[in-house]
């Protein structure tokens, strides 16, 4: 019998009616945590792997693919530093040979890892090590780019240097990445979204989804200024829409850092809170960038420290009730499919 941890009972507390339960859908960012050689000792709450993804998945709504985004698991732990990333392509592909036992539940049909671009062109070798762990399912990479002066703000995990996006070295890499046809997930927050910008620009050709709406603070110094944050975001967004190599992923907002508190509740969010809350995040972001270039992201399990996951495909289902089927389509399958091939 498995033991519920309390974060799950918490999250039970929330209960809704799925909202048109036979729509198709591909979760384009979702992570796995720990992996085996972190393990041991690991309590339940701080645990996300295959049984995990799938007691979110098979909770009402019509998932039928997912893409899991490097979250620093699985990495090698000997040979040489610059290749240490490759192992969690390793890693995740035995995971997704592992579900095809079961076919009837989700399919974890890309990877996205990480790789140092601050290597610059010396990276090819780390990307072609990918390609070749990752079997048909490496996509591209995630080099964390977000970044803020504030110390009350953590940046990504690859502690990278202030402007990484217009940095030569960076830029030497990531022209690989271009070359190999591979794409680019960009994580940052909403000051460097314009910095983005210009990496777009000089690489029309390479393929970038930007995760999380760019990064919407609201802790720090820009605890209370929702307003302020969201009208630099939304002009920031409305530029990188010109872009039109760059794609957006529409979830992501309700972790910690932007700062709706959520995670610290007594209950959990409903759908109809995040409709009222974000809602003008999502509407603004498909009004800029089109249903062809947004995808509904679950962002699991670190938006599962505010809201569960049915009821945030449920709220992702309000927000695009007035949106046609063919909108529908692609905001919850046929853009993920399309950008990452799969």
């Amino acid at each position: 019998m498995e033991i519920q941890n309390d974060h799950q009972k918490w999250l039970d507390q929330v209960e809704e009616e799925i909202i048109d339960p036979d729509l198709k859908i591909v979760d384009p960012h979702h992570h796995l945590w720990p992996a085996p050689s972190r393990s041991e000792g690991v309590s339940p709450e701080n645990r996300y792997l295959l049984k995990d993804l799938w007691k979110d998945t098979d909770s009402g709504h019509n998932l039928v693919k997912t893409v899991f985004v490097e979250c620093g698991q699985g990495f090698f732990e000997t040979g040489p530093k610059a290749m240490k990333p490759v192992g969690e392509t390793k890693f995740v592909c035995e995971v997704a040979e592992q579900a095809k036992l079961s076919l009837s539940k989700a399919q974890i049909e890309g990877i996205v890892s990480h790789a140092d671009m601050m290597l610059g062109s010396s990276v090819r070798e780390v990307l072609e090590a990918h390609i070749e762990y990752g079997k048909g399912r490496f996509k591209g990479i995630r080099h964390g780019a977000s970044w803020d002066e504030s110390e009350e703000i953590r940046n990504s995990h690859s502690n990278p240097i202030r402007h990484i996006y217009l940095d030569d070295q960076f830029q030497q890499g990531i022209e690989q990445l271009d070359l190999l046809n591979l794409t680019l997930d960009a994580w940052n927050y909403h000051s460097q979204i314009n910095e983005l910008k210009q990496l777009a620009k000089a690489f029309p050709n390479l393929k970038i989804v930007q995760n999380h709406f760019g990064g919407p603070l609201g802790i720090g110094p820009y605890k209370d200024k929702k307003e302020e944050v969201f009208s630099v975001w939304s002009e920031a967004i409305n530029e990188l829409a010109e872009c039109k190599n760059v794609y957006l992923k529409i979830g992501g907002l309700a972790m910690p850092i932007n700062g709706w508190g959520w995670h610290k509740r007594s209950k959990p969010a409903t759908s109809d809170e995040l409709v009222e809350s974000h809602g003008k995040y999502y509407l603004h972001a498909i009004k800029s960038f089109g249903s062809t270039r947004c995808m509904f992201e679950s962002n699991f399990p670190v938006d599962k420290r505010s809201i569960s996951y049915p009821v945030l495909w449920n709220a992702f289902k309000k927000i695009s009730l007035e949106f046609s089927d063919e909108e529908k389509d692609y905001l919850f399958s046929k853009t993920a499919e399309e950008f990452y091939s799969i």
